[in-house]
C-alpha cells in the first residue's frame, strides 16, 4: 500500500520543485506523484522576514504557482529551506565566491536550518486550500580548513543548496558534528511532518 492510499488521497500529488534531493525523498518514501518545477522570483520574498515565515511564504507561491495552472483537483506540495547563522539568512549562493565565503562563516559554529511546507488543494476551477507548517534544526559545524572549503567548492556540488552545504551523500557531510532536531529538514523535505500535514488535511478534504 502506498501513502497515498494510507492517507486517502482520492486526488493526484504533485511536486511543485526542481530539487532531486526533494524527489528522491518522496520516492524512497513511496509516493506517488508528478514533478513540475514552478516558475516564481523567490526575491520577491524579503530575507528580512522571520525565518519561519520566510521559509513558510516562499513554500506556499511555488505550490500556489504550479496549483493555479491546473485544470483537475489536485495536491500539490510547495517547499523551501533556509541557513540562518546568528540571524543571517543564507540561501544559495550565488558563485564559488560567496559559497566560500559561506563556508567560512558557518565554521566551527551552530547555525539553523528552516524548511517550510506548503500543501495546496486546488479544485480544478479556481478554489484552493491550503496549509502552511514548517520545522528548525540546529546544526553544529567543526572548524573547517581552507583546504576542504577549496576542494569542497570545486566540486560544484554546494552552488544548488542553502547555506552552500548538503548533508546528504555530499562531502558537506563531514563538515557536521551534531544535529538537534529533523535531519531531513536540513535536506529540504521534513517527512513525518509533511505526512502528518498531509493526513489532516486530506481528512477535512473528504469530510467537507
Amino acid at each position: 500500500m502506498t501513502p497515498n492510499e494510507l492517507l486517502n488521497l482520492r486526488h493526484p500529488l504533485i511536486l511543485a520543485s526542481a530539487s532531486p534531493r526533494r524527489k528522491s525523498l518522496m520516492e524512497h518514501v513511496g509516493y506517488v506523484f508528478t514533478v513540475v518545477a514552478p516558475s516564481v522570483d523567490e526575491s520577491a520574498v524579503p530575507t528580512s522576514l522571520p525565518p519561519a515565515q520566510y521559509v513558510e511564504e516562499l513554500a506556499l507561491i511555488k505550490a500556489r504557482d504550479r496549483a493555479g495552472t491546473l485544470q483537475h483537483s489536485a495536491y500539490v506540495i510547495g517547499s523551501d529551506t533556509t541557513v540562518v547563522l546568528n540571524g543571517r539568512v543564507l540561501n544559495k549562493p550565488e558563485g564559488p565566491e560567496e559559497a566560500a565565503t559561506m563556508l567560512m562563516a558557518l565554521s566551527g559554529q551552530t547555525h539553523h536550518v528552516f524548511t517550510g511546507v506548503a500543501i495546496v488543494y486546488c479544485d480544478g476551477n479556481g478554489k484552493q486550500e491550503s496549509r502552511v507548517v514548517h520545522k528548525r534544526t540546529s546544526v553544529a559545524f567543526r572548524v573547517l580548513t581552507p583546504n576542504e572549503i577549496e576542494t569542497y567548492v570545486a566540486s560544484g556540488s554546494p552552488l544548488d543548496k542553502a547555506g552552500a552545504y548538503g548533508i546528504q551523500d555530499d562531502f558537506g557531510a563531514v563538515f557536521v558534528t551534531h544535529i538537534e532536531g529533523c535531519y531531513y529538514t536540513i535536506v529540504g523535505l521534513p517527512m513525518e511532518l509533511l505526512y502528518s500535514t498531509l493526513r489532516e488535511f486530506a481528512k477535512e478534504i473528504n469530510n467537507a
